[in-house]
């Protein structure tokens, strides 16, 4: 169980590292720490424990179409904090690349950036204990899996 925290946290930091730093109006987030909005309070916290927030990432089908690869993906957000979450940012990698880049194939989370995604509209929270499922068809092998990770996320 530690070296999967161990790996998780890993993951998550080289996710950080290349991706931008994310803030809330004027407040931008260093290296290690995700914005938290509470109450319209933005603060920076360190990068949640692997056991906070989770994504868990399933392939659900490969296949190939005049020698193109695909892979359709099912992630799982699992909140397991002591609190309902308002919205999530999730920062996605240049292997997102999306089916014939059309947001059809993308559903259950919209793009609110070229590399980020929220929780759609028809989705206000994710309760605590709770999780959430979206999915998403990308060109590539599950060997070019896209490499997921929280920016922020509001309570």
């Amino acid at each position: 169980m530690k070296l999967i925290s161990i790996i998780c946290l890993v993951l998550l930091s080289i996710a950080f590292a290349s991706a931008h730093r994310y803030g809330c109006g004027s407040v931008q987030c260093a290296d290690g720490t995700i914005s938290l909005t509470k109450f319209g309070i933005c603060a920076c916290i360190d990068i949640p424990k692997c056991h906070d927030v989770v994504l868990s990432t399933k392939v659900v089908a490969t296949w190939d179409v005049n020698g193109a690869h695909f892979t359709q993906y099912d992630v799982t957000i699992t909140n397991n904090l002591e609190f309902d979450i308002k919205n999530i940012f999730i920062g996605t990698c240049n292997n997102f690349r999306l089916k014939d880049n059309d947001n059809h194939n993308l559903w259950n989370m919209e793009r609110c950036a070229d590399n980020e995604l929220t929780l759609p509209k028809v989705q206000p929270s994710i309760n605590k204990n709770a999780s959430y499922t979206f999915g998403f068809i990308v060109c590539g092998t599950p060997a070019d899996q896209p490499n997921l990770a929280i920016l922020a996320v509001t309570y």
